[in-house]
Formats: C-alpha cells, structure tokens, sequence
C-alpha cells in the first residue's frame, strides 16, 4: 500500500532528524526526501517542532503503552523487569532511527512542549522504578543506588538503537534476553530469564508498532 503524504513526511522527518538531528536538518532537506515541494510542505506538517514533537509523543505513547502490557498484573519483580528490558531492547533495535530521536533530540524543544515530551518519558521511567523498588522491597535485587542503576540500565538498553543489525548473527530474542539477564545481574539478583517474558515482549512489540510507517 502506497504511503499518503503525511507519512512521507513523518518518515522523511524520522530519517532526517536521526541522521542530520533536528537542528542540522532543514525544509528543503524534508521535502526533497519526502517527494513534494517546499511550500506544500507545511500543509502536512505544522512547524518543523510540531512534528519533531509528535514523533516524540507517537513514539512515547507506544512505549509506555507496550510497558504497562508487559507489566500489568505481573507481580514478581524479576518479571516485570525482564518485560521492562526485552521491550526497550526490541523497540529500540527495530526502531532505531524513531528512538534515536526520542533520545538525542528532546534538547531542540521549547521549553513547554520539552516539559510535555519528559513528563511522558517520566512516566514510562517510573515503571521502571517502580519494578526495582518492589524488588528491593522484596529482597530478590540488591543495589545501594537504584535512581542511578535504573538510569544506567536505560542507557545501556537504548544503546541497541545505535549499532544493531538484523544482518548480524544475533537474533532480536537473543538480544533481549541477554540484556535481561545483563540487567537482572546488574540488580544482584541470580536465574534464568523466562523463555515466555522474551515471548511475551516481542508479541507486544509486534503488537504496538504494528501499523507504524
């Protein structure tokens, strides 16, 4: 099926703000990669923050609407967090260049859109900390800095979206599930990662990016 404007638009945008960033990136550069004039262009975009904004707010509606999937009703600790880490490694290997500016290029807001976009991400974070401080509270992790230990395991998880290929010789689920183990090591805590939470992210991940362009 052939992309309507909009979505050349959305995904020239993507391609652009992630490679050149939203700064390096002009209205010229967006229309000639998006096939249409200059002066049409802003009959499908808006402002050019206004659509940097929205991919930032598609992408981090659909993170946080993976996350609380993979985690609602899920009480164990470990669960949840291996849920937590096989999405954000899956979202961000298969989506690359739209979570590379989620990333890098929150700094190009204003500062009342910027505080809309982090309120957002803040609120996809706290499930991540809130899975770590169950798991403190239970004895099943261990660490004496969990603010910073949740941060590290963020970047080091969203990093996939900078060197993973599909050609290399590591599948997506092996990917995740060495990351979850990575993550759940980092928590001190010890065991196998659930063949069926790896299972159960990529679903969501297929799920909530499904009809994404």
């Amino acid at each position: 099926m052939a992309l309507t404007t909009e979505q050349r638009v959305r995904r020239a945008a993507v391609k652009l703000f992630a490679s050149k960033g939203f700064h390096g990136t002009g209205i010229r550069d967006l229309a000639q990669e998006a096939g249409i004039s200059s002066a049409s262009l802003y009959h499908y975009m808006g402002t050019k923050e206004e659509l940097l904004a929205g991919i930032m707010r598609e992408c981090l509606d659909r993170l946080l609407l993976g996350a609380r999937e993979a985690t609602d009703g899920v009480d164990d600790p470990r669960l949840r967090l291996t849920h937590l880490v096989a999405l954000h490694v899956l979202a961000h290997a298969s989506r690359p260049a739209e979570t590379r500016v989620v990333d890098n290029e929150v700094h190009a807001l204003s500062a009342a859109t910027r505080r809309r976009i982090v309120a957002l991400r803040d609120e996809y974070e706290s499930l991540w900390a809130d899975a770590i401080d169950d798991g403190l509270r239970q004895r099943a992790f261990a660490t004496a800095e969990p603010a910073v230990t949740r941060l590290a395991l963020l970047e080091m998880c969203s990093g996939v979206a900078r060197w993973y290929s599909a050609r290399g010789p590591l599948g997506l689920d092996r990917l995740a599930g060495h990351y979850a183990g990575l993550a759940l090591r980092m928590l001190g805590s010890t065991g196998d990662v659930s063949p069926k939470a790896l299972d159960d992210a990529l679903r969501v991940v297929s799920t909530v990016w499904r009809n994404t362009r």
